[in-house]
C-alpha cells in the first residue's frame, strides 16, 4: 500500500464513522423508535452541534468524491513524490480539523481547514501531471 492509499484508507474510515456521534445525539433526542422512523417535520430538532457535524458529514462527502479518484489516479499511474504523500496526509489532517471546527461552530477556522484541504487536492492534481 503506497503511502498515499495509506491516506486515503484513513480519510474513507473517519467519513465513514462521522454518522455515529450525531445519531446517538438523534437517539438521546427522539429515542429509539424516533431514530429508527421516517423524519417528519414535526421531530424534535438535534442538538446545534449535532446539525453542525450533519453538515459537516456531507461536506466530508462530497470532498471524497474528489480526494479518492486523485488518490487512485496517481496509485494507477505508479506516481508518487514527496509532495503528494505530503498533500495526502495534509488533506487527511484538514478534514479532521474541519469536522472538530464546524462541529464546534467555529466559523473561520472552518473555512481555512476546508481551503487547506482543497490546496492538497490542487497539489494532487499536480501530481498527476507530474508537476510535483
Amino acid at each position: 500500500m503506497t503511502r498515499e492509499l495509506f491516506w486515503l484508507t484513513l480519510t474513507v474510515i473517519l467519513t465513514g464513522l462521522l454518522w455515529v456521534p450525531y445519531m446517538i445525539n438523534r437517539s438521546q433526542v427522539r429515542g429509539l423508535g424516533g431514530t429508527m422512523g421516517n423524519p417528519t417535520r414535526t421531530d424534535k430538532p438535534h442538538a446545534e452541534w449535532a446539525n453542525r457535524l450533519m453538515f459537516a458529514h456531507d461536506n466530508a462527502v462530497e470532498n471524497l468524491v474528489i480526494f479518492a479518484p486523485l488518490i487512485l489516479i496517481l496509485n494507477a499511474i505508479d506516481y508518487s513524490s514527496k509532495w503528494t504523500v505530503l498533500a495526502a496526509a495534509v488533506y487527511f489532517w484538514a478534514r479532521v480539523a474541519h469536522v472538530f471546527v464546524y462541529m464546534l461552530g467555529v466559523p473561520v477556522f472552518r473555512t481555512v481547514a476546508f481551503t487547506v484541504g482543497f490546496i492538497a487536492q490542487a497539489v494532487l492534481v499536480l501530481g498527476i501531471f507530474q508537476i510535483v
